[in-house]
């Protein structure tokens, strides 16, 4: 497992990773992170200048950044990828972020089937602010491929080619391995069986539990009940349950369940922030519009 750093400068502590990013980003204690999400994506000359900017007015260190969401037309060919990431971490280590050959800030970048950008650029960023709070501490993991890195590209892509059901399901089940790992190496809770989630919950107190696709006993429905049945900071927590059917049968069983949300997997950002203003998970008030011209 890699090692975690904290980078006091910044608030948080990393998981070493590779040059471009680190594996993910959990707050120091007295810290919290937050998250701007640009209303279209920027590109990464004024995304890096209005990010400054923002930082500036809100009274932090250039150092506070710890994760960038970015945004690409196309997947980058190999040296395509190291001249990017060759500029991208330049800018970080100008702003004091990139230390020793160890690259703190997490990211992901995405390259969208449709509407892509004409360049790559921001879609959304996460820092460091002060805040005080017994709730378990803020964390960000770093997006992940079917490749792992220590093996030769493109040879070393987890079934490469293989675009049949097994193969999709090979490459899923590394990926999502990957970001157990590295949440687990964050000290973060993260489970794939169902056994464990109900020890996590009985063991800690949650203020939001998420379900998805478990393996074992209980199922997602039992393990709802469970959940609705532990004290949060603020009492039971708000579990919110995904599913890849969403019929009347299956939100029904949900709502006997006592879950407080049942959504789609392929629930579009929006809809996924109404659902957790609803319940005082965030504050769209918050929110404003970031394309400035852009």
């Amino acid at each position: 497992m890699s090692k975690l750093h904290l980078f006091a400068d910044g608030g948080y502590s990393f998981l070493e990773g590779g040059f471009p990013y680190s594996q993910g980003v959990i707050a120091a204690p007295g810290f919290a992170f937050r998250r701007v999400r640009f209303s279209q994506p920027v590109p990464m000359d004024q995304g890096f200048a209005w990010i400054r900017a923002h930082l500036t007015q809100a009274q932090r260190p250039l150092t506070a950044l710890a994760a960038c969401e970015l945004r690409s037309p196309a997947a980058f060919s190999l040296q395509g990828f190291k001249d990017f990431n060759k500029g991208y971490v330049q800018v970080l280590s100008d702003w004091g972020l990139f230390r020793d050959n160890l690259n703190p800030v997490g990211r992901s970048n995405l390259a969208p089937q449709f509407n892509p950008p004409q360049e790559p650029g921001f879609y959304a960023f996460t820092y460091t602010v002060t805040e005080d709070s017994n709730l378990p501490r803020d964390w960000v993991i770093a997006g992940s491929g079917e490749w792992p890195e220590d093996q030769p590209f493109p040879e070393g892509i987890i079934a490469r080619g293989d675009l049949s059901p097994s193969g999709i399901a090979t490459k899923a089940h590394y990926v999502l391995d990957t970001m157990q790992a590295r949440a687990q190496g964050l000290k973060a809770d993260w489970s794939r069986e169902a056994g464990q989630a109900q020890a996590l919950m009985q063991a800690h107190p949650y203020r939001i539990v998420v379900i998805d696709h478990l393996t074992g006993h209980p199922d997602a429905y039992e393990l709802c009940r469970a959940a609705k049945k532990t004290q949060g900071p603020k009492g039971p927590p708000v579990v919110i349950l995904f599913s890849l059917m969403v019929g009347t049968m299956e939100r029904m069983r949900a709502s006997l369940a006592g879950c407080d949300a049942f959504l789609s997997r392929s629930v579009n950002e929006v809809d996924l922030y109404k659902t957790l203003a609803q319940h005082r998970l965030v504050n769209l008030d918050g929110f404003a519009p970031t394309n400035f011209g852009f």
